[in-house]
C-alpha cells in the first residue's frame, strides 16, 4: 500500500520548513568551500508542484569542475592513507547527523522533486541506510591470502581504492542515488566529484554540509552544479579526465552509452544503472488482493517515476477482468497535489518535459485502439506538470505504451494465456532491470524467477529496493551492483602480491 501523510507528520516537517527553508545551501561545494561559478552564471531551481522558483545555484562549467577534479586528487593523497576505521567513523557520524535532520532533508526533497512529504521522508530513511551500510563495511574489506603452489613464495591479494571518482545521479531519489555511491566510495578510501540532476541540486549541497559538519575533510566530497545545457561538458570531462578513475552512472540506456563511450579513452571503470521496462506479471494463481496492492507500490511510487517502477502489467486471461477492476479501485483512491498538504499520495512529474512525454505515449495509445479505464489526461486543476492516474487495456505491440519505459502514473494491462507466453512478453525488450510476479506455485515460482531476464526479481513483492541487496541489472539496463557488500566492489581494485624467496 502507498504511504498515506498524516496531520501530525505533516505539521512537524512544515515547521521544520519554516524555519530551515531560507538556510539551504545554494552554492556548489568544491575542496570544502561553498563556490561560485566563474562565469557568475546561476540557473533556477523549481518546485514541480507549483511551478515557481524556489532557489538559484551555481551554473558551473568544465573549467570549473576542473577545479573539483583537481582538489579531489589532492585530497585522494591522504584520504587513502586513512585506516578503515578512521573512515568508518567519519561516515557513522555523517549518519548520524542526516537522522537528525531527516525532517530538513524531507522538506527539500518534496520542495525540489515534488514527492509527498511521508515519501520524501521515506527515501531520507532509505538513503541514510546507505551511509550506515557501508560506514561498518569500509572494516570488512578483506584480502586473500591463497596457498601457494611453491614452498618458497607466498601469495597475497589485497584491496585498494581505485582513486577519484566521478558521480553522476539522477532527480528521482536525489539523496538515495548520492549516499549509495558516495558511502560506498569514501568507505573504500575513493575521493568524490558528484555531478547532481539540475532539478534537483540542493538535496545534493544539504548532503555536503552535513558531510562538512561529520569532519570529512575537504576535497573529498565535492558537489559540481550545473543546467542542462552545461551538463554534457561536464559529464564528458569527467568520463574523459585521466584524473578520474572511475564513472559511477544512474540515468537513462542512451545517456549511459555515450557515458560509456567517452568512458573508454581512458579505460576507466565504469558502473551504470539505467533504464529499465519492468514486467509484473500475475499469473492464474496468485492472490489477487495481494498482487494489487504490490502494484499499486510499485507503480505509483514517486508518481511512476522509478527505474524499477512496474511498466507493463501481463495478466494471465482467467484473473485478468478481476486484477483491472480491482485495480481501478485502488486507483481511485490515489490523492493529488502539493506533497506538503496533508493526504496527498501522488505528486507531480518532475518537470515539463516528462509530462508531455507520458501525454505523447497515453494519446499514442487512444488513437492507435487501446481502452481508457480511467484517466488519460493532464490533471490542469493541480498544475502543468500533473497527471491523472491511468489504467490502459486492449494494449498492442505497436503502441508506445508496449515498449517504452513511461516513467509516470500511467498502468498497462497486457493479457496473455500461458506462462510461456507471459514470459516471452515479459522478456521481449533490451532492457533487464527489475521485474515482478505473483504466483502461489511454487514450482512455476521457481520456473519465472530464474527465466526473467532481469536483474533483479519480486516475487509476490512489489517494492523490492534494499541497502542489504545488490541493485542492479542485465542487458541494456547497466553494468555492475551497488548496495549490498559488492558495492564496494565498483570502488575497489585487486592487487596481487607475491613474497618470492622464503626461507622455513
Amino acid at each position: 500500500m502507498l504511504l498515506r501523510s498524516s496531520q501530525g507528520i505533516t505539521r512537524s516537517i512544515i515547521m521544520c520548513a519554516q524555519r530551515y527553508s531560507t538556510m539551504w545551501p545554494t552554492k556548489a561545494y568544491v575542496n570544502g568551500e561553498w563556490y561560485d561559478a566563474k562565469s557568475g552564471k546561476t540557473f533556477d531551481v523549481v518546485n514541480p508542484a507549483t511551478g515557481k522558483t524556489i532557489a538559484t545555484v551555481p551554473d558551473l562549467d568544465a573549467s570549473d569542475v576542473q577545479v573539483a577534479i583537481n582538489a579531489a586528487n589532492d585530497a585522494f593523497n591522504t584520504w587513502k592513507k586513512t585506516t578503515a576505521k578512521e573512515r568508518s567513523d567519519l561516515l557513522r557520524n555523517w549518519y548520524n547527523i542526516l537522522v537528525e535532520n531527516k525532517d530538513y532533508l524531507a522538506d527539500i526533497v518534496t520542495s525540489e522533486a515534488g514527492k509527498p512529504l511521508p515519501e520524501s521522508l521515506g527515501e531520507i530513511a532509505y538513503g541514510n541506510s546507505f551511509v550506515e551500510w557501508f560506514s561498518e563495511e569500509a572494516r570488512r574489506t578483506y584480502g586473500e591470502h591463497v596457498p601457494s603452489p611453491n614452498k618458497t613464495k607466498e601469495i597475497l591479494m589485497i584491496r585498494q581504492p581505485l582513486g577519484p571518482v566521478g558521480l553522476i545521479t539522477p532527480w528521482n531519489f536525489p539523496i538515495a542515488m548520492i549516499t549509495r555511491k558516495a558511502g560506498a566510495a569514501l568507505a573504500a578510501g575513493c575521493t568524490c566529484v558528484i555531478k547532481p540532476a539540475e532539478n534537483t541540486p540542493i538535496t545534493a549541497l544539504a548532503l555536503a554540509k552535513f558531510a562538512e559538519d561529520a569532519g570529512i575533510p575537504k576535497g573529498v566530497f565535492n558537489i559540481v552544479t550545473a543546467s542542462r545545457e552545461n551538463t554534457p561538458e561536464i559529464g564528458k570531462l569527467l568520463c574523459e579526465s585521466p584524473d578520474i578513475y572511475g564513472i559511477s552512472f544512474t540515468g537513462s540506456t542512451e545517456v549511459g552509452k555515450l557515458l560509456y563511450k567517452q568512458c573508454s579513452s581512458t579505460v576507466k571503470r565504469v558502473g551504470l544503472e539505467l533504464g529499465g521496462n519492468a514486467p509484473f506479471i500475475v499469473f492464474n494463481e496468485a492472490d489477487i488482493n495481494k498482487a494489487v496492492a504490490g502494484a499499486m507500490a510499485s507503480k505509483f511510487r514517486n508518481c511512476g517515476q522509478t527505474c524499477v517502477s512496474a511498466n507493463r502489467f501481463i495478466i494471465q486471461k482467467n484473473v485478468f477482468s478481476e486484477f483491472v477492476d480491482k485495480l481501478k479501485v485502488e486507483m481511485d483512491k490515489l490523492v493529488m497535489g502539493d506533497g506538503k498538504n496533508c493526504g496527498v499520495n501522488l505528486g507531480p512529474l518532475i518537470n515539463l518535459a516528462q509530462a508531455d512525454k507520458v501525454d505523447r505515449i497515453v494519446n499514442d495509445a487512444k488513437n492507435k485502439g487501446a481502452k481508457i479505464i480511467t484517466g488519460g489526461k493532464r490533471a490542469l486543476s493541480f498544475g502543468e506538470r500533473f497527471y491523472e492516474p491511468t489504467l490502459i487495456t486492449n494494449v498492442t505491440k505497436d503502441m508506445a505504451c508496449y515498449v517504452e519505459e513511461i516513467f509516470g502514473p500511467v498502468a498497462v494491462c497486457i493479457e496473455f494465456d500461458t506462462e510461456q507466453e507471459g514470459l516471452q512478453i515479459a522478456n521481449s525488450t533490451n532492457r533487464g532491470l527489475a521485474g515482478y510476479f505473483y504466483s502461489n506455485d511454487l514450482s512455476q515460482v521457481w520456473r519465472v524467477a530464474k527465466a526473467l531476464e532481469v536483474g533483479m526479481v519480486g516475487v509476490n513483492e512489489g517494492i523490492i529496493s534494499a541497502t542489504e541487496a545488490a541493485f542492479g541489472g542485465v542487458k541494456e539496463s547497466g553494468l555492475g551492483r551497488e548496495g549490498s557488500r559488492h558495492g564496494m566492489d565498483e570502488y575497489t581494485e585487486i592487487k596481487y602480491i607475491c613474497f618470492g624467496n622464503l626461507e622455513y
